[in-house]
């Protein structure tokens, strides 16, 4: 008999769990000869998602739990999930509904009758969305795609139904700063992807605020590519070409044809574009240089606070 586990990272959750489990096992009852196990995370959540994840313990055996000692972050949660789980197939969903619990025999039958590997989901739209947010989105997917040597897919979500090898080969990655959507990625497999129009969390705010979507994409760039490095390279051979060649241009009309140099502001102006450039190639070779910091701490990705796992 097939086991199947669902992780489900969470953090201030409380108004949507409730509406998450019903909706779930709603749809998990048309599997035959299956199993299941809920893993849920609580990510140091501020409000009684806790409380509410044990209220549903109590309700459902099924329901098993890690509580984090502080907020580590999705990727840590979602490790932690992958890590503690026992069924030979390993999905992810998110609490607010957004990761559609009707997908899941579809998923389950794709892997199981088709031979894939892994049934990765993607947001045909997105429809609900800031524009703004979705138009960094797209240019965040371009960039990516063209500076690093995988395939990140433009509208890919966490929901993601796995065979146990693949989960087993994604927690052999054990790096600290974690971007799961490249370490999919990165692990290979035969992977069927399914899409469907964007759904709005049915209850509660999003987590995800402008600047930490920033963030998170600055993450998988220094994670998956050493173009940023390569370019800030460039650059300064560039401006060391042009800087040669005003020298040269200098000289020749200072003693060929008389003309003095003149003009402090062009310089001022010249120094400043010039010291911008290296201050802006010091903070890419930074961002890489903070992140093997991290790494040789050999920190935990996460802490358990509090947890009733059976194993």
């Amino acid at each position: 008999m097939n086991k199947i586990s669902i992780i489900v990272p969470c953090y201030n959750e409380e108004k949507t769990l409730l509406l998450f489990y019903d909706e779930l096992i709603k749809n998990i009852t048309t599997f035959e000869n299956v199993t299941f196990e809920f893993i849920f995370i609580n990510d140091g959540s501020c409000d009684n998602t806790l409380d509410e994840i044990k209220k549903l313990a109590q309700k459902d055996s099924r329901i098993q739990y890690l509580s984090f000692s502080r907020n580590f972050g999705k990727e840590a949660a979602i490790f932690a999930g992958l890590e503690n789980s026992t069924g030979n197939f390993v999905t992810i969903m998110d609490a607010d509904l957004q990761d559609p619990p009707h997908l899941l025999k579809e998923m389950y039958q794709s892997v199981t009758e088709e031979n894939f590997d892994a049934v990765g989901t993607r947001r045909s739209n997105r429809k609900g969305e800031p524009i703004i947010r979705s138009f960094f989105a797209r240019i965040f997917y371009k960039i990516i795609n063209k500076m690093s040597k995988i395939e990140m897919v433009d509208g890919a979500r966490d929901y993601v139904f796995m065979k146990r090898n693949v989960v087993n080969s994604i927690l052999s990655l054990q790096e600290y700063n974690r971007y799961s959507k490249g370490l999919f990625s990165f692990v290979g497999f035969s992977v069927k992807w399914i899409e469907y129009e964007n759904v709005q969390r049915i209850a509660g705010e999003t987590k995800w605020s402008f600047w930490k979507l920033v963030s998170y994409a600055l993450e998988g760039i220094t994670a998956f590519s050493t173009t940023p490095l390569i370019l800030s390279s460039l650059i300064g051979l560039l401006f060391c070409l042009v800087s040669f060649i005003f020298i040269v241009i200098i000289i020749i009309k200072t003693l060929v044809l008389g003309d003095p140099t003149s003009g402090w502001p062009s310089l001022v102006c010249i120094i400043f574009m010039v010291s911008g450039i290296q201050l802006f190639s010091l903070g890419i070779i930074g961002q890489y240089l903070s992140k093997t910091y991290l790494e040789v701490k050999k920190r935990p990705i996460y802490i358990v606070r509090e947890s009733n796992l059976k194993k």
